[in-house]
Parts: C-alpha cells; structure tokens; sequence
C-alpha cells in the first residue's frame, strides 16, 4: 500500500494535532454521498475545550476508545458532529471534521440539507453530517470498513493540500490554540474563514 493510500490510516496513530493536519485531503463516504476533508480541528483530554477533559463517561468512553472509531455527538441540542477518534488506546483525543468539498452525490446532499450551493452544501460539521445523512446511531462505529468510511485522498489528489493554521472557533475555552487545519484556497471551509485562506 503507498504512503499516499495509507495516509488515512497512519493519520489515526499521530499526535492529535498531526492527525488532524494529515486528514485534510482525505476522504468521508456515508450513504451513497461522500466528500474531500478540507478543515479539520484537533481536541485532546488535557485541554478544556475536548470532551474527554472530563475523564471516561458514558458519553465520552468512545475518545478513549482505539483509534479508528467514529465519535458523533449532538451539539447545542441540534447538529450531529462526527469526530475521528485518533491516538493510542486510553487516550481521549479526536479530530472533528468541519468541512468537506463535496465528491460523489451533490444531488442527494442538496435533497438533504435543502440547498443548492455546492459551497453551501458541506461548509460546517453540522451541514456536512446532514449532507451525508450521519446521525447519532453511528457514533462509536468503526470509520474503516464501518457505516461512515475514512478514506485515502481521491484519484489525481495525492499531494498532500497546503494548510492555513488558525485557532479552532465555536469554542470558549482553550480558544488560543492553533488546533484549525484548513486547506488553503478552498470555499468549502466553514466561516469565518481564517486569515490567509484565499490566499
């Protein structure tokens, strides 16, 4: 298998902060819809901002689970969120997907969510888990050979994207860190884009 291929896979045993650099570019399959990763954030038990800070809980157990597992959790009462559980066994860490640009099924990820901008369709980790119908019952499955596929970069995608760093938003704590890994020049990102992004 080359590098390029694997590079999902070996992204699942990094540091939290790599893996999440190494998973943009890759990709999420889900229900006949799937999509390049191009913005991810970082999160780990050692600082506030992540859920496993608490320590294992029921809601929690998945962070602290193997790497590879899919950790979906509802936020603000509304959206699902869909986060890569990464790291070894017993460490609570997570990369949670905040965009994707749109791959396969655009039609079927405009039924769902209602619109029709392409850029509109998957430009935020609530719109992007409606675009790709990934809901609740698929937290703690398996992210490769599960429901929800991680995936390796899509054909004539090998490079690696470049990145612009910024600070992880929607967040009230531990927001100095740099811990957001967006592709650069892409309008598929979330806003507020960070600065830089279109270069």
């Amino acid at each position: 298998m080359s590098a390029t291929v694997d590079r999902h896979l070996r992204a699942l045993e990094l540091p939290v902060v790599e893996a999440a650099a190494a998973l943009v570019g890759c990709t999420i399959t889900h229900a006949d819809t799937s999509g390049v990763i191009v913005e991810t954030e970082a999160y780990h038990e050692a600082e506030p901002a992540c859920h496993a800070f608490v320590g294992v809980t029921p809601r929690t157990r998945p962070l602290f689970a193997a790497p590879g597992l899919a950790y979906v959790y509802r936020s603000y009462g509304i959206h699902a969120l869909l986060n890569v559980v990464v790291e070894a066994e017993g460490v609570g860490a997570a990369v949670l997907i905040r965009a994707l640009e749109p791959l396969t099924g655009a039609d079927l990820m405009r039924e769902r969510r209602g619109r029709e901008a392409l850029t509109d369709l998957c430009s935020g980790p609530g719109k992007l888990t409606q675009a790709l119908a990934i809901g609740l019952d698929l937290n703690a499955t398996a992210l490769l050979g599960g429901p929800i596929e991680l995936g390796p970069p899509p054909p004539g995608r090998s490079t690696p994207p470049p990145l612009v760093v910024g600070t992880r938003v929607g967040i009230t704590r531990a927001v100095e860190l740099p811990w957001r890994f967006c592709a650069a020049r892409s309008r598929h990102v979330s806003r507020p884009w960070p600065p830089g992004l279109l270069g």
